[in-house]
């Protein structure tokens, strides 16, 4: 999967006035993207792309009319509503007042992978149009996925892996909990990943190389480690990484930036936002002996 941003089938360019507020650009997703739009009031025709589209609308509520396919709607557009325009597919809509649109997207190819690692038939990778759609857990999923746009900085890009693949499952309409027969990893298979995130916390993880551990597909993984841990993840990683960091701080045999890299962050300032974001403490907290929070 390239980590390019979609490019329109036709040469055709978004019509009607369009702001580029934030965009996943420079991080390292593969396989899909976000990006924030402040969009005028009026018209705008939005060409076919290669790519599946997601539209979240974010903030007060404006009075649309909206087309894609055969489908259309008129209607209030609410904050959280989402129109999904499938690849191939071009859109339309008319505004009566500026607005917001959080905007994802996702290759064919990340869609397809993953209902063939669900075991789903072919069929299931076809998503289709739909207008001010709404789905809670796809809701969480996405302002999950903002707050990582939004943050000054992102997580881990398991972490946004584990969103995308969350958004996908829900996009085409199927639960992976609905495999009832195994909820939980083995106690062997569960020893053998934890054990090599333990030996691995100061590389970059990935949900692929783990699930590939445990041999398992992606999705399958994450509901069987979340059941099994009770946490996700990606959760997991960033706690065990937090207690490495703060037991490195309490000897005060490195600097805060050697501590950083060995519990597997990116840098100094990178190890502060999630120590003070999960413990309500600074590094040099911890190694002045200040205790955290609970």
């Amino acid at each position: 999967m390239n980590t390019k941003h979609p490019q329109a089938i036709a040469l055709t360019p978004h019509s009607g006035q369009r702001k580029r507020l934030l965009s996943s650009k420079a991080l390292a997703w593969s396989g899909f993207g976000a990006e924030v739009y402040r969009v005028a009031a009026g018209l705008h025709r939005v060409p076919a792309f290669m790519h599946h589209r997601v539209g979240v609308h974010v903030g007060r509520p404006v009075k649309a009319i909206c087309r894609c396919d055969t489908a259309r709607a008129v209607r209030l557009q609410a904050h959280g509503d989402v129109d999904i325009v499938p690849a191939g597919m071009a859109g339309e809509w008319s505004d009566d007042a500026d607005c917001t649109i959080f905007s994802v997207w996702f290759s064919e190819q990340l869609v397809r992978k993953t209902c063939e690692e669900m075991g789903w038939s072919s069929d299931a990778a076809l998503i289709r149009p739909q207008l001010q759609w709404r789905d809670t857990r796809f809701q969480h999923a996405a302002w999950a996925l903002l707050a990582e746009l939004e943050a000054d900085e992102a997580s881990d890009v398991l972490y946004a892996q584990s969103l995308a693949t969350a958004m996908v499952v829900r996009l085409v309409g199927a639960d992976v909990a609905t495999d009832r027969k195994r909820r939980t990893l083995s106690a062997r298979t569960a020893a053998r990943v934890i054990d090599y995130i333990e030996a691995n916390l100061d590389q970059d993880l990935s949900l692929a190389e783990l699930a590939a551990l445990a041999e398992l597909s992606v999705p399958h993984f994450k509901v069987l480690f979340r059941e099994t841990m009770g946490q996700p993840v990606h959760r997991h990683v960033v706690q065990r990484r937090l207690e490495r960091a703060r037991s490195l701080l309490v000897q005060g045999q490195l600097s805060m930036s050697q501590i950083a890299l060995e519990a597997g962050f990116a840098h100094q300032s990178h190890m502060a936002a999630w120590m003070k974001r999960v413990h309500g403490v600074t590094p040099r907290d911890i190694a002045q002996g200040r205790p955290a929070r609970s």
